[in-house]
C-alpha cells in the first residue's frame, strides 16, 4: 500500500474511528493540533499564541527553526516570545531567548552553560504538547518548561526535577540574540533587588530591506532571588549590572544578563516577558497589564476562551467523519488565526488612530485563501488589516506586498494587495476608507516606485506601453530584480482587473475601461505553436505563456521548467530565478480568472481546457505546497465539469494533507495551506478578488458559517451524503428551497444566510455544465 495509501486510508476509515460529538459536549480544541506542520520544511508555529497576537512562545530549537520549534530536530537552545508561522526564507525573529538551567555544577556560576551551542539540550521525543494558547517540552537537563500567552506578554513555568546529587538553584538567562543572529546591537540589564531582566536590540528582517528595534522585560516568581550578573562566552560576572553589544560585536555572540535563585518550594519558577516595539517601559507595562497576577492556569484558560470564540463561528455535522479529518479542518482553521498579527498600538514609525497589523508574510500567499476566509470568518478582523494596509499606504507611499517586524518584505510578483482590497471592497467588509483604498490601488497601477522589490510594480514603462513585461526590459523609473516577465505580466493584469471591479462599482468609467482593457495583456505572453515534452515525450498540448523580447520577438523557457519535474527550485527571488515565480509556464499559463472565457477559447475550447487541466495535475506537473495551486483544483468549473474539481479536492486532502508533524504540503505560509484546506472542506472555493465562490460538496453533512456582521447563518448541506467520498458529485442543488443550476454563488449567501442544499450521486451529472451556469467571464465561453 505504502505511506501514501495507508495515510489516505486511515483518514477515510470513518466507520472504525469516526467521533461525532454532541452540541453539549463539542470541545473545539480537542479537533486543534499546533503540531501539524511542524517537520520537513512545514514552518508551522506550534507554540502559546492568541488570535492574531503579538507574543507567540516557543521552544526554539537548532535546525530548520523558521518559526522556532521544529519536531525534526534534537535540541532546545531557548525559550523566544515572538514568531512568525509557516514562512519560507530566514527563520524569522525569536529575539531575546530565555534559558533555564536548574544549577550549575558544583554550584559555580562560571560552570552553568552560557553559549547557545553548549547550553543546548536534548528534548524528549514523547513530551511536547500544543494546544491552543499553550505549549510544553521536556528537557534532558531535567526542566520541563510550559509556557502561555497573552496579546503582548508571555508566561513560562519552569519546573526543576533534580539530575545530579546537589540541590537546586536555578538559573535563567537571558541572550540577546534572534533566530537569524541579525542582532547589528543590543544591551541587557539586570536588577540586583529584584532579577528584573530588560533588554533592547536592534535586528533584521527575514524577508525584507532595513532594520528593527525590540525590547523585552522579565519578571520572575516562585523563588527567593539568590544573585544577579552578566555573561558573555563562557564568563559571568556577577559584579555588573549591564551588558552592551555594539556593531563590533558578532551577530552570533551569545550574551546577556541572568538572574539566579534558591531552590524554589515547589521547584517551580514562572518567568513573565513583556515584549514592544515601542521601549523596554512599555515591555514591562504591557506584561504588568495583562498578566498582573503571574496567573498561569488562568492565562491558559482566557487563551482557550478566545480561541473557541474566534472557531466558534463555524460548525460541522461531522457525523461519520474520521476524527483525523476533522482534526485536519479545525487544525488548518486554527492557523489561519495566527497572522497577521495586531501590532496596534506596537508601530514605532509614525503615530495614527488606525490599526497596525504586521506580518503580511507575504500577501503573495496570502491573498488566495487566507483574507478570503477571514472575509467570511471574521470580517471585523478582515476590516481592521484592510486598514491598516491603506494606513500604511499613507505612511510609507504604498500598499504592501509584504511585510514584517515594521519592515518592507519583497515582492515577489504583482501589487496583490490590490486583490484584496477588491475583494473586500465587493464583499462589503466594513469600516474602510473606500477613497484611499482606490488611491493607493491605482498608484501601484500608474507610479512606479524607487526600489520595486519592495512595493508598487516595476516595468510600468513597459506594462503601459508594450502591454506586457519583457524579458529584456530596460527600467529607468525604478530598481529592481528583472526576472518573472511571465508571471508578473499575468499578475499585473488580474491586478488591473481587480481595479477595474473598483472603478465600476465607484463609478469612475473611464478608469474601469482603462484596466479592464489592461487587464487582458495576459494574451501577450501567450506563444500560439510553443509546445512541450516531459523526458523527450511531446505532451500533445501546444501553447504556452513564453518570455517575450521588446521588439516583440520570443524567447524560450522550456514549459515544464520550475515544476516538481524539472528544475523544480530554480525559480526564485534572485538574479538568475528565470521567468516564472516558483512555478512553471504550464501553471501559469492557466492564470486568467477574470477571463476564463477567453482562456478556454485560447487553449482549444472546454474540452481540450479540460483534458489539459487534468494533465497538469496528474502528471506531476503541478505541486499543491505552492499557493498559485490552488485555484488550478477548482478550474474545471469554467470548463463545465465542477464535478472534476471535486474529485480533485478529495485527490489532495488527505493525500497532501493529514495529522502528522509532516501533514502539510510544503510550508504553510502564515496559514495558507491551513486556509486551503478549510475551503476546500467547507465545499465553496472564493475567486479571490471577485464576488464568486465555486460550489463543490463539503466534506461534511453539514457546514454552516454564522456572519458577524448580520448574525445570519449560511448553510451548505449535503443529501446522500457518503463519509468514504465515493458520492461527491453534485446532481441537483437548491438554494433556499428554489432550484440553483449556477455552478457558483455569491458573498450574499453568508451576509443574508439560507441554505444551500446539494443532492449528491457517485457520477457526474448535468448540474453545473451548461454555458448560463458558469462563473462569469470578461469575455464569452463560445
Amino acid at each position: 500500500m505504502g505511506l501514501l495509501g495507508g495515510i489516505v486510508t486511515a483518514l477515510y476509515a470513518s466507520n472504525v474511528i469516526a467521533t461525532k460529538d454532541s452540541s453539549e459536549n463539542f470541545d473545539v480544541l480537542k479537533y486543534v493540533d499546533p503540531l501539524i506542520g511542524t517537520a520537513n520544511g512545514g514552518h508551522v508555529f506550534a507554540g502559546a499564541t492568541l488570535p492574531f497576537g503579538m507574543a507567540k512562545a516557543v521552544a526554539d530549537t537548532t535546525g530548520e527553526n523558521q518559526a522556532g520549534f521544529a519536531y525534526d530536530t534534537k535540541v532546545v537552545t531557548g525559550f523566544s516570545h515572538m514568531h512568525d508561522s509557516g514562512t519560507g526564507g530566514s527563520p524569522s525573529m525569536g529575539n531575546f531567548p530565555i534559558f533555564a538551567q536548574g544549577n550549575c555544577p558544583h554550584d559555580d556560576i562560571n560552570q552553568c552553560n552560557w553559549q547557545q551551542s553548549d547550553r543546548a539540550a536534548v528534548w524528549d521525543r514523547k513530551s511536547p504538547e500544543a494546544r491552543p494558547g499553550y505549549f510544553s517540552i521536556s528537557l534532558a537537563n531535567g526542566v520541563q518548561a510550559e509556557m502561555t500567552t497573552t496579546n503582548r506578554s508571555a508566561l513560562y513555568r519552569f519546573t526543576f526535577n533534580k539530575t545530579s546529587g546537589q540541590s537546586l538553584s536555578p538559573v535563567v538567562l537571558l541572550d540577546l540574540m534572534d533566530l537569524p543572529q541579525s542582532r547589528t546591537s543590543g544591551s541587557a540589564d539586570v536588577d540586583q533587588s529584584t532579577g528584573r531582566i530588560t533588554g533592547s536590540g536592534t535586528f533584521s528582517p527575514s524577508f525584507g530591506i532595513g532594520s528593527y528595534k525590540s525590547y523585552v522585560c522579565v519578571d520572575f516568581k516562585g523563588a527567593e532571588l539568590r544573585e544577579t550578573g552578566t555573561w558573555e562566552k563562557n564568563q559571568a560576572n556577577i559584579n555588573r549590572r549591564t551588558l552592551t553589544l555594539g556593531a563590533d560585536a558578532s551577530s552570533t555572540l551569545s550574551a546577556g544578563t541572568f538572574a539566579r535563585f534558591h531552590a524554589p518550594k515547589d521547584n517551580s519558577i514562572l518567568a513573565r516577558v513583556g515584549v514592544s516595539f515601542i521601549s523596554v517601559h512599555q515591555a514591562c507595562s504591557n506584561a504588568e497589564r495583562e498578566q498582573p497576577d503571574f496567573d498561569f492556569k488562568g492565562t491558559v484558560s482566557a487563551a482557550e476562551s478566545a480561541w473557541r470564540k474566534k472557531l466558534d463561528v463555524i460548525s460541522v455535522d461531522a457525523d461519520g467523519v474520521s476524527s483525523d479529518l476533522q482534526t485536519v479542518f479545525w487544525s488548518g482553521a486554527y492557523r489561519t488565526f495566527i497572522s497577521p498579527q495586531d501590532y496596534t498600538g506596537e508601530n514605532p514609525l509614525w503615530e495614527s488612530d488606525e490599526p497596525y497589523y504586521d506580518s503580511y508574510y507575504c500577501i503573495w500567499d496570502s491573498f488566495r485563501s487566507i483574507h478570503p476566509l477571514l472575509t467570511l470568518v471574521d470580517p471585523f478582523s478582515q476590516s481592521l488589516m484592510m486598514r491598516s494596509l491603506i494606513d500604511t499606504y499613507r505612511h510609507e507611499g504604498y500598499l504592501p506586498d509584504c511585510r514584517m517586524s515594521l519592515c518592507k518584505g519583497f515582492t515577489q510578483g504583482g501589487s496583490n494587495a490590490d486583490v484584496i482590497m477588491a475583494d473586500a471592497y465587493l464583499k462589503k467588509v466594513p469600516g474602510i476608507d473606500w477613497d484611499t483604498a482606490y488611491e493607493a490601488v491605482v498608484k501601484d497601477a500608474e507610479v512606479e516606485p524607487k526600489n520595486w522589490d519592495v512595493e508598487g510594480r516595476g516595468g510600468l514603462r513597459s506594462w503601459q506601453s508594450l502591454g506586457y513585461i519583457p524579458f529584456d526590459d530596460h527600467d529607468p523609473d525604478g530598481e529592481g530584480t528583472h526576472t518573472r516577465s511571465i508571471s508578473r505580466t499575468v499578475e499585473y493584469a488580474y491586478n488591473d482587473f481587480c481595479i477595474a471591479e473598483m472603478a465600476q462599482g465607484m463609478g469612475h468609467q473611464s478608469d474601469y475601461e482603462k484596466y479592464t482593457k489592461r487587464s487582458g495583456n495576459w494574451v501577450h505572453m501567450f506563444k500560439p505553436d510553443q509546445k512541450s515534452s516531459i523526458n523527450g515525450v511531446d505532451t500533445n498540448f501546444t501553447g504556452f505563456l513564453q518570455p517575450r523580447y521588446t521588439n516583440g520577438t520570443w524567447g524560450y523557457q522550456d514549459p515544464i521548467f520550475c515544476s516538481p519535474l524539472l528544475n523544480f527550485t530554480s525559480c526564485y527571488l534572485n538574479p538568475d530565478g528565470h521567468e516564472t515565480y516558483e512555478g512553471s509556464a504550464w501553471m501559469y499559463t492557466f492564470y486568467a480568472p477574470h477571463d476564463m472565457g477567453a482562456l478556454i477559447k485560447t487553449l482549444g475550447g472546454a474540452e481540450s481546457f479540460t483534458s489539459r487541466l487534468s494533465y497538469l495535475h496528474d502528471s506531476g506537473l503541478l505541486y499543491v505546497g505552492d499557493e498559485q495551486a490552488f485555484l488550478p483544483v477548482y478550474q474545471f468549473h469554467y470548463s463545465g465539469r465542477p464535478g472534476l474539481s471535486a474529485k480533485q479536492s478529495h485527490f489532495y486532502i488527505p493525500s497532501q494533507f493529514n495529522t502528522t508533524v509532516n501533514g502539510i504540503a510544503g510550508n504553510d505560509d502564515s496559514g495558507a495551506m491551513g486556509s486551503f484546506v478549510v475551503l476546500s472542506m467547507m465545499g465553496l472555493w472564493p475567486v479571490p478578488g471577485q464576488d464568486v465562490y465555486l460550489i463543490t460538496p463539503p466534506y461534511f453533512k453539514e457546514v454552516s458559517i454564522r456572519n458577524a456582521l448580520t448574525g445570519k447563518v449560511a448553510t451548505i448541506r449535503n443529501t446522500n451524503f457518503d463519509p468514504s467520498y465515493k458520492s461527491i458529485y453534485i446532481q441537483s442543488a437548491k438554494w433556499n428551497d428554489k432550484p440553483w443550476t449556477k455552478n457558483w454563488i455569491t458573498h450574499d449567501f453568508f451576509t443574508k444566510g439560507g441554505v444551500l442544499e446539494l443532492v449528491l450521486g457517485s457520477k457526474e451529472s448535468e448540474w453545473g455544465t451548461h454555458i448560463q451556469d458558469l462563473p462569469p467571464s470578461l469575455n464569452e465561453y463560445h
